[in-house]
């Protein structure tokens, strides 16, 4: 029997706990899914509504982690064949064969998801429930199975997914969450395909040997390099309308410092495409959402 149908490889027969942890880790992508959640908080946090109770908070932040974390995993599980192509993602649970690609990760993944929504209906409310299950089925479904191997619109299609997390946390509070959230939504839209296209400029040869369209395969990376630049221009464009709604100056020191950052680094690829400016582009779209989210919570504790 080959080493992919084993649930351990042999070279990973002797792994650490840690490093068996680590491999959950990154099977569920939880680094994404904990991302995810705080945008969903963050849409909690600036919607006028009701006050959750602790329990409350705890199930809204479990639900959108939890079916974020079902969606990446089953990602993984629905692409491996692909990932064995790609040297970023060969060495991934299941294209490595450190854990067997069985139909009963499929299950799991299932439940997850089913018990993430359930919560989130009970102890929220059923338009939440459907924002927590919109995110997941937008990634797994409409992003993974749908779009990624047939159009290089599938990123922008697929950033909805960390819309609904924002959109959840508002109906967590209101079911008529206000025009600041779903500013804040529009963001996430908007931040999805210049974070994404950055890293797929410094993987293009990946992409390209695996067949898969994503925009630098399609148009170059040139002309990939440029419609970053002009798509983080619209994204800290829209980043700075809460302004005229409500938000204060916390909220515009973390949104004009971090999308001034992202702009800098972007146009430094677009002048220079290449996989250092392309990276350093990837990193600047984190450091501009971690800043903004903050802003986003700050603001409104503070005021």
């Amino acid at each position: 029997m080959g080493s992919t149908q084993r649930t351990l490889s042999p070279s990973h027969d002797t792994a650490t706990p840690r490093a068996r942890v680590r491999i959950l880790l990154g099977l569920f992508k939880l680094r994404i899914a904990f991302f995810i959640m705080i945008t969903a908080l963050a849409g909690y946090a600036i919607t006028p509504g009701q006050s959750l109770t602790v329990w409350q908070f705890v199930v809204l932040s479990l639900s959108v982690l939890i079916s974020s974390a079902s969606s990446g995993a089953f990602n993984q599980y629905f692409e491996y064949e692909t990932d064995r192509l790609m040297l970023r993602t060969r060495n991934r649970a299941f294209p490595s064969g450190t854990l067997r690609h069985s139909p009963a990760w499929l299950v799991l993944i299932g439940l997850l998801l089913f018990g993430a929504v359930a919560a989130a209906w009970h102890v929220l409310n059923p338009l939440a429930a459907f924002f927590v299950f919109l995110g997941a089925f937008f990634y797994a479904v409409v992003y993974t199975v749908w779009l990624k191997r047939r159009s290089w619109l599938n990123i922008v299609i697929g950033g909805l997914a960390g819309s609904f997390a924002v959109l959840a946390g508002a109906a967590a509070a209101s079911p008529t969450p206000g025009i600041q959230p779903l500013l804040l939504a529009v963001v996430l839209f908007l931040w999805t395909p210049p974070h994404f296209w950055s890293l797929a400029i410094a993987n293009h040869a990946d992409y390209s040997a695996a067949n898969i369209p994503m925009l630098p395969v399609v148009v170059g990376d040139a002309r990939a390099a440029q419609i970053v630049f002009a798509s983080t221009l619209a994204l800290v464009g829209v980043s700075l309308l809460p302004l005229f709604f409500g938000a204060g100056w916390i909220y515009f020191l973390g949104a004009f410092s971090g999308g001034g950052y992202f702009i800098l680094r972007s146009w430094q690829l677009a002048r220079q495409p290449g996989r250092e400016t392309a990276m350093a582009s990837f990193f600047a779209s984190f450091l501009q959402l971690g800043l903004l989210l903050a802003a986003v919570t700050a603001d409104v504790l503070i005021r």
